[in-house]
């Protein structure tokens, strides 16, 4: 099972793949985001969640064969998309700056932070 932390990077890498923003976005969403827990995130940062699933999911599908997020991103315009794929790439960022911060440890310590690429 992935952490928050890697479906959060795995949605913001998506969202810099080639294709039409709206598609990328709707893998976003799917693949990774649909699947974090907002309680699973600092308060603040939940809400921002809890704002972008509302954003993907506001409208009625037409058929059976569409979903909501199909139904949301046919509807709304490419400058939309570009917005809400902004809000998901600044969530994983205070993400990563909240648990930097988590982790910080003494200067005194002596101790060497690595971060890995996933």
């Amino acid at each position: 099972m992935s952490t928050v932390m890697e479906q959060m990077q795995r949605a913001a890498l998506t969202l810099t793949c080639t294709g039409p923003i709206k598609d990328r976005l709707a893998s976003a969403y799917r693949e990774h985001l649909a699947s974090i827990e907002s309680a699973d995130l600092p308060r603040d940062l939940a809400d921002d969640l809890i704002a972008v699933r509302r954003a993907m999911v506001r409208e009625r599908p037409l058929c059976r064969a569409e979903d909501a997020v199909q139904a949301t991103v046919r509807k709304m315009s490419n400058e939309e998309a570009v917005e809400i794929a902004g809000r998901v790439v600044l969530l994983f960022g205070a993400l990563c700056g909240q648990c930097q911060q988590d982790h910080k440890l003494a200067p005194e310590s002596g101790a060497i932070v690595r971060f890995s690429r996933a």
